[in-house]
This record gives C-alpha cells, sequence and structure tokens, in this order.
C-alpha cells in the first residue's frame, strides 16, 4: 500500500479521498489554487502545495506543477478525483513517465472510451446492446440526414466528443434536420474543438440507468449494482438512488454482465461506471425495460456514496487497493444489496432563474444531524445520513469552479424510508448567503412522478407546474416571523435598562410600530400594536391576529392568525438589503426589511442597463456599439461555474456602448453594455 499520495483535485472530493486515505494510514498532499488557500480541502490533508491561479486551467489543469508537487513532496501516487484531469490519457501516461502511480484506469481504456463514436464501435463488437444509430467516421452532411431518415424520427444528434448535453439536438422530423445538424457542429467546435457527430434513435421516455464496475490488475471485474440518475436538469444529475426502482433481478444481472463485458473490452482497472439509456413502454412494467450503451466515465462518479450506502463498501479504498497491486477484496457472489440509498446534489444555484449559478458567502451554513464517515456502520451498511462537503460556514462560493455546495446521502430500509430521511434531512438544512436549490430538491422529491418511482429523464418537465415559484410559507407566516425574531433578540439585548427597551411600554394609551417588507418584490406593510394586557395584535396586509412566540433554543415557535410554525431566521448581512431568510419545517422562503430612512429619497434608475445576472467572464458579445437589437436577441454570453449563459435584449433597441471586452472578468450586476429602449 502506498505511503502518500496527492489529491489532483479540490472541494467535497478531494476531502472525501483523504478521509478513506486517513482511514488507511496513508499521508495525503493537496493542491490549491489562489482561490482555494483557505479551502477545507486544503485543512485536511497532511501536506499543501499551491500550484497556480484561481482559473483551472492555472491551477488544477496544470499537470506539469502537479506532478512537480508530488516530486517534491515524496508522493507515490495521484488520485485525480473526478472532474478536471481524472479522464485525460495524456495526464495518465504523463504520471507513469514521472514514476508516479495513477490512481485510475490505464491510459489505454481512457482513450479507447473517451470519444462517443469511437466506443459504441467497440461496444457493438464486445455483444453491449447500442441504441439503433449511426456512429461511423464519415460525416457528410447528406450521408447523416439519410441515416437519420433511416432510424427515423424523433432521432437525436449527438456530438461525439461531448458531454453535459453540449452538441446535443432532438429532431422531430426530416425538415428541421439540416439546420439542427449545423446547429449542433457549431456548438461542438465552440466546445469541443470536434464537429464530428453520431445519429441515434431518440429514446421515448428514458430512464438513466448507470452500473458501477471494478476491474484489477489480476484480471478480475465485478459489477456492484446499478443507479437510477434520471432526475436532470440541463442534462446534468440531480438526484440519484440505488439500486434503481423497479429493477427486475433478470434485467439487472444483464445490465450487470453487460457493464463488465464492456469494461473487459478495454482491460479496465479501477473504479468506472458503465452509463445505460433505458427505454420503458410504461412506467408500472419493468419487464419491458429495454437498454442501451450510451457512454462509459473512466474514474469515480459523483454518485458513488449511493453504491456505497447499499453494499457497505468504500470504493476510494477498493481504488487505493487496486492501484497498489492487490486484488478486488470480493468475487460477484460476495456482493449484496442492503436498503435503499439516495444522493441529493446541494447546488449553488436558483432553480427558480433557469439554474443559474449563485456565488457569494456562506454565512450560515448548518447540516443536519448526520453519522460520521465511516462504513460499513455495525450493521454493515452505510451511514442513514451522510454529507459528502467541501466547505465550512464563513467559506465562498466562487465562480471559477462547480457550483456544488454538498452531497446529502441518506439510507433506509426501504425506498419509502430513505425519501422519508431524505426530506427531513433537507428540512433541517440552513444555507443562507448563498442561493441553492434545497428547497427545489424538497420539491422533486414530493411529487408525484418521484414519490411513486415514475422516473424518466423528463421528470422535472413534466412536473413543472409543482417545481418552480414555489412558496411554502405565504406572507403572514413569514412576516410574522420576521417580527416575532425581531423582538426575540431585542429582548435579549436589552439588559437591565429599562430605556433601552423597545418592548412598547407606555403609561397610557398603546403603541403601534410598523415593518415594511418586499416580498415576491411587491411591497408590503406589517403593524405590531403592544397592547396593555401584554397581548401583541398584528396586521400584515389583511391578514389579523394575535402574535405570540416562544423561544426554544435558537428556534421559535410561532403563533398568528391560524399559522403554526416552529422557525429560524436568519438575516443576510451582504449587499446593501437586510434579506431574512425564514426556515421551517414546511419549506424555506425570503423576505426583504425595508428601513424606510434608509431609502428616503432613494430614486430607482431608469432602464438602458444590462447588468452580469452572476459573477463570471465575458466570453463573447455578438453586437457592437450602434447596432439595432431585437427583444430577445442574443447580445452577450458569460461563462461561470463551467456554464455558459446567454444574455438577451429585454427589448427592442440600439446598443450604445460595451463596457467590457471578452475575456474580463466581471461581478454581479455591474453593467456590461448601455442599450437605448
Amino acid at each position: 500500500m502506498f505511503k502518500k499520495i496527492l489529491i489532483a483535485n479540490r472541494g467535497e472530493i478531494a476531502c472525501r479521498v483523504a478521509a478513506t486515505a486517513r482511514k488507511l494510514g496513508i499521508k495525503t498532499v493537496a493542491v490549491y489554487s489562489d482561490a482555494d488557500a483557505q479551502a477545507k480541502h486544503v485543512q485536511v490533508c497532511d501536506e499543501a502545495v499551491h500550484i497556480g491561479g484561481s482559473a483551472p486551467k492555472d491551477s488544477y489543469l496544470r499537470w506539469d506543477r502537479i506532478l512537480q508537487a508530488a516530486k517534491d513532496t515524496g508522493a507515490q501516487a495521484v488520485h485525480p478525483g473526478y472532474g478536471f484531469l481524472s479522464e485525460n490519457e495524456d495526464f495518465a501516461n504523463a504520471c507513469a513517465a514521472a514514476g508516479l502511480v495513477f490512481i485510475g484506469p490505464p491510459a489505454s481504456a481512457i482513450q479507447a472510451m473517451g470519444l462517443k463514436a469511437a466506443s459504441k464501435q467497440l461496444m457493438e463488437k464486445a455483444g453491449v446492446p447500442l441504441v439503433p444509430g449511426y456512429h461511423g467516421a464519415d460525416q457528410d452532411p447528406a450521408l447523416l440526414q439519410r441515416e437519420a431518415d433511416r432510424i427515423g424520427y424523433p432521432a437525436l444528434i449527438k456530438a461525439s466528443a461531448g458531454g453535459g448535453g453540449k452538441g446535443m439536438r432532438v429532431v422531430n422530423s426530416s425538415a428541421e434536420f439540416a439546420d439542427a445538424l449545423a446547429s449542433c457542429k457549431r456548438e461542438a467546435i465552440n466546445s469541443f474543438v470536434d464537429d464530428a457527430v453520431l445519429i441515434e434513435k431518440y429514446v421515448q421516455r428514458p430512464r438513466h440507468i448507470e452500473i458501477q464496475v471494478f476491474g484489477d490488475t489480476h484480471g478480475n471485474c465485478v459489477y456492484l449494482f446499478e443507479r437510477d440518475c434520471s432526475v436532470q436538469r440541463r442534462h446534468q444529475k440531480v438526484l440519484e438512488e440505488a439500486p434503481a426502482p423497479g429493477m427486475t433481478e433478470s434485467l439487472r444481472q444483464q445490465m450487470g454482465e453487460a457493464a463488465v463485458a464492456a469494461a473487459k473490452a478495454v482491460n479496465y482497472v479501477g473504479a468506472g461506471t458503465v452509463e445505460f439509456i433505458v427505454e420503458q413502454t410504461a412506467y408500472d412494467k419493468p419487464e419491458s425495460m429495454k437498454f442501451f450503451f450510451m457512454e462509459m466515465n473512466t474514474r469515480l462518479q459523483v454518485e458513488h456514496p449511493v453504491t456505497e450506502a447499499i453494499t457497505g463498501l468504500d470504493l476510494v479504498a477498493w481504488q487505493l487497493r487496486v492501484a497498489s497491486g492487490e486484488p478486488l477484496p470480493l468475487r460477484q457472489s460476495d456482493v449484496r444489496i442492503h436498503g435503499h440509498a439516495i444522493e441529493a446534489r446541494i447546488c449553488a444555484e436558483n432553480p427558480d432563474n433557469h439554474f443559474l449559478p449563485a456565488t457569494g458567502t456562506l454565512q450560515v451554513y448548518r447540516k443536519p444531524a448526520c453519522s460520521s464517515f465511516d462504513f460499513p456502520n455495525s450493521s454493515g451498511i452505510g451511514a442513514e445520513i451522510r454529507i459528502d462537503d467541501g466547505v465550512r460556514e464563513g467559506d465562498s462560493i466562487s465562480p471559477f469552479y462547480d457550483s456544488m455546495v454538498a452531497k446529502l446521502i441518506v439510507h433506509g430500509d426501504t425506498r419509502a424510508q430513505a425519501l422519508a430521511r431524505l426530506d427531513e434531512a433537507l428540512s433541517q438544512t440552513r444555507i443562507v448567503g448563498v442561493t441553492t436549490n434545497v428547497q427545489f430538491l424538497r420539491h422533486i422529491i414530493r411529487t408525484d412522478s418521484f414519490a411513486t418511482a415514475k422516473l424518466d429523464t423528463a421528470l422535472i418537465q413534466r412536473e413543472e407546474k409543482s417545481l418552480f415559484g414555489q412558496e411554502p410559507l405565504g406572507l403572514a407566516l413569514t412576516a410574522a416571523s420576521v417580527v416575532a425574531n425581531t423582538l426575540h433578540c431585542e429582548a435579549a439585548l436589552k439588559g437591565n435598562d429599562p430605556f433601552s427597551s423597545r418592548d412598547g411600554w407606555r403609561a397610557y394609551g398603546v403603541a403601534t410600530r410598523t415593518f415594511g417588507f418586499v416580498f415576491h418584490g411587491a411591497a408590503h406593510t406589517a403593524v405590531l400594536t403592544y397592547a396593555h394586557d401584554g397581548s401583541l395584535p398584528l396586521h400584515v396586509g389583511e391578514v389579523q391576529g394575535e402574535l405570540s412566540y416562544r423561544a426554544d433554543g435558537d428556534a421559535l415557535h410561532i403563533s398568528f392568525a391560524g399559522h403554526h410554525a416552529c422557525v429560524q431566521v436568519f438575516h443576510d448581512t451582504q449587499g446593501h438589503e437586510d434579506v431574512a431568510h425564514v426556515f421551517a419545517p414546511q419549506g424555506a422562503t425570503r423576505i426583504t426589511v425595508v428601513d424606510a430612512l434608509a431609502h428616503a429619497g432613494e430614486v430607482q434608475e431608469a432602464g438602458g442597463r444590462l447588468t452580469a445576472p452572476m459573477p463570471g467572464k465575458v466570453v463573447s458579445f455578438a453586437v457592437g456599439a450602434g447596432d439595432k437589437v431585437k427583444a430577445g436577441q442574443t447580445l452577450a454570453v458569460m461563462e461561470a461555474m463551467k456554464m455558459e449563459h446567454t444574455i438577451a435584449a429585454p427589448a427592442d433597441g440600439e446598443v450604445l456602448e460595451l463596457l467590457y471586452a471578452p475575456g474580463d472578468q466581471v461581478a454581479e450586476g455591474e453593467e456590461l453594455l448601455k442599450l437605448k429602449v
């Protein structure tokens, strides 16, 4: 076994690898960029080496600096995590040339599975089922159209070197094909410097089910069952679970054996995932499910914890043992499924605004009570609730890296139990300072589709009405919670000085107090009366009633106008606004507290400004000064957290001035260009 390894990654996966290494007595070396100088993964490793600037191209993609760091610290092996250099065959070869063990598959396996078209040709020879399609090298547009016509519509055009949904188009008729192909090729060349595409049948009601495989250097290969990753947005996973609901034992064995055949076809070593697209004629007919090879990810997956939870195995420990030359710890017949596990990806993004990435400081980051990172536990299976993260309260979420904040993993004896645990754990999660998808995740798992396992990759679109723009608490309870929290905080601060108290006591008459709020874009007023009998009548818009509350630690039990809840209120001190975040078991919301004196005389600026919706880099401008534009026309493209975002014209107008140049880094709210409308 290795004595010291370097972890060529950051965030939660670097922390995850370090945890297992520590358990095995292996020393760890972290690498970090300027932005990550104080990051959690730097603190949890035994050593840390600075490798460059904040942008990945200046640090985590600089394998020359990574290899030098390994040499300088005496590391024997490099664990690439996932993302960055994990599926780069040149980096794997460079590790070998430097005398370092690459904790992953051989470079030849990475290369073989790297191109979608080539890998599918290889899988066809290995007898792995493929979606009907064309995967050839001839890219003549007329030939591609004929192949699409032969396969039938709807058809799918996919960039051969693609990923993350880029360079992908669904075509519904032959007449649409030429335009869709041209668009797909443009996006592919911009994203991957390769415009080769493949054509496939577009699978109806598709599920995304993947098989975890593991190979060693002794010729052994096993499958560790399946994960269902069908719930996706922008072709990226949101929720993952194991085992896949509705999976029959026969289908599980067929898919597992096909995955092993795929791995053996490239002499695979280490952890890998064979991804299948599964067609289902109906949600309640698992016997009708047909599976087709999609691609192989030649690395550890983000969602590997759900496999660990149902098997009780530490997959990183397996990676380290296999990379050091040991055989697989178990045979296929030794691996068993225990219960059900679900993973939710908590991301810094705004689901109600097209999942726009968010940045900021984690002013509040409170996690549900969870088991420590340790498995198998006394019962032989994974922890009931587990959090994998790479951040702490007070850390910043920057625009340079992926938007994932944490992974919340739950395990139960049944899917229903795991689902209940996930909802409870999400309800206990408190994040303030950065917009996240926590409430959106709760909405998803409460839908009929997810609860009853009617799964396919269109679930989010199908349940759109119940997922977006939801308000779980309402104005009355939200405002009452903030008022009660204000009174509670003032009472705690007043001490023994009655003249500093703001409890409304008067020798005669009654006192009233007005609170201003902005809730979902509309202004509201709450009027509190301090009655002589000690009661607190409260008017919030048209709703009135008596406010009462009782403190329980940092929580308040609120009663107002028939509403009862146990809430926590946190104030976001970033920026110029005072935003109160209210958390309750049924959900969370936010409300802006308006200071009338602070806003007196404030004048709203007129239109004609287009600002950056998030911190990021300007990729390009599609217009210049003096250009006439139409509403909805693309004006600029920005990049943040590895995703591109289009800035469109809100109305017809004329571009007066561009205020930045491509490549410039801009802050959220900065004016990008002036537009006369």
